[in-house]
């Protein structure tokens, strides 16, 4: 990976950094686009991974009767583990975990998996902060502030959780397939593609789940890649080699033409990353390879920090800017 030349302090890199998103925001001359993960909200109030998520739904369904280890050692995949949880959550709820669940849940209309998302639900409820002011870290709150001054075009992510929607209190949520059948406004959504807390049906939480969610994906896909080609694109909260991250930049690949030819960098795509070593004369790279689908890669550009409020006071620098 290609590092960043002439770069001998902190300082220096962030002001390469810095000169870089200027110049894309320049010449594209419209807001980003925010594509979040559950990274964002892990690093302002300690929300779950996906494993964590995974072990405290064993703890509280006495019919998982074996440590998450072992269905981890067996089924491998988070969205397996997830689709055997959601059988015996809803047996226990049939059962004597009845009282743990409302009572319109008990009927034939209800889905078998709603047990588990109903439970995912009110767990994550109970963990996010109320307001974002909730956030005691001075350096957090710090950072939140400069989020929110980015004023993206629009937030994309894969959370359940209604964090985003705290700090981006005047934008719209538009949650699961209705970012498919809804008619988009002009500025300012925030397009939650795996669904919400506030609609527990809509979650994507098992293989069965992610299957009809692929199935649908073309349909979300399009709707979302003009956004694309026509916006800086910041990705935080995810690592690099997130499925996510491969399966939307597979259809940027394939479908935008500022993509360019396999090995060039797309200017307008970013991935903002905690800062991957602490040696005192680490440079950071600044683009990543990423593998996606058919044994192609793209290269998109790389931020690595441990201090994220500079990178977003970057992107939201310029002002005014068309949506």
């Amino acid at each position: 990976m290609a590092e960043i030349t002439g770069v001998k302090t902190e300082a220096d890199y962030q002001a390469r950094i810095k000169a870089d998103i200027d110049a894309c925001l320049t010449k594209m001359g419209c807001q980003p686009i925010l594509f979040a993960g559950s990274g964002l909200s892990r690093r302002y109030f300690a929300a779950p991974s996906w494993d964590e998520l995974l072990a405290f739904l064993a703890k509280q369904c006495p019919l998982i009767d074996k440590d998450y280890a072992y269905y981890k050692q067996t089924l491998k995949t988070p969205l397996a583990i997830g689709e055997v949880f959601a059988k015996l959550y809803q047996q226990w709820a049939w059962d004597k975990g009845k009282n743990q669940f409302p009572a319109e849940m008990f009927t034939e209309a209800v889905t078998e998996q709603a047990y588990i998302k109903y439970a995912i639900s009110q767990h994550l409820v109970a963990l996010t902060p109320k307001d974002v002011s909730a956030v005691t870290d001075k350096a957090m709150r710090n950072e939140i502030v400069a989020l929110k001054a980015v004023k993206p075009h629009a937030v994309i992510t894969t959370n359940y959780e209604q964090f985003l929607e705290m700090v981006f209190p005047e934008y719209q949520p538009v949650i699961g397939q209705r970012i498919i059948h809804g008619t988009q406004v002009l500025f300012g959504e925030v397009f939650k593609i795996h669904g919400c807390v506030s609609d527990y049906s809509s979650l994507v939480f098992t293989q069965q789940d992610y299957d009809e969610f692929l199935r649908k994906k073309q349909y979300l896909s399009a709707k979302l890649l003009t956004y694309f080609s026509e916006h800086p694109l910041l990705f935080v909260g995810y690592s690099a080699t997130d499925p996510n991250i491969r399966a939307i930049l597979s259809d940027i690949d394939a479908c935008l033409p500022n993509a360019g030819p396999e090995g060039a960098v797309i200017p307008n795509i970013y991935i903002l990353e905690r800062l991957k070593s602490t040696e005192k004369d680490y440079v950071p790279p600044s683009e990543k390879i990423i593998a996606i689908e058919n044994g192609r890669s793209v290269r998109i550009k790389a931020i690595e920090t441990n201090d994220y409020g500079w990178v977003f006071e970057a992107f939201g620098a310029q002002k005014p800017l068309n949506g």
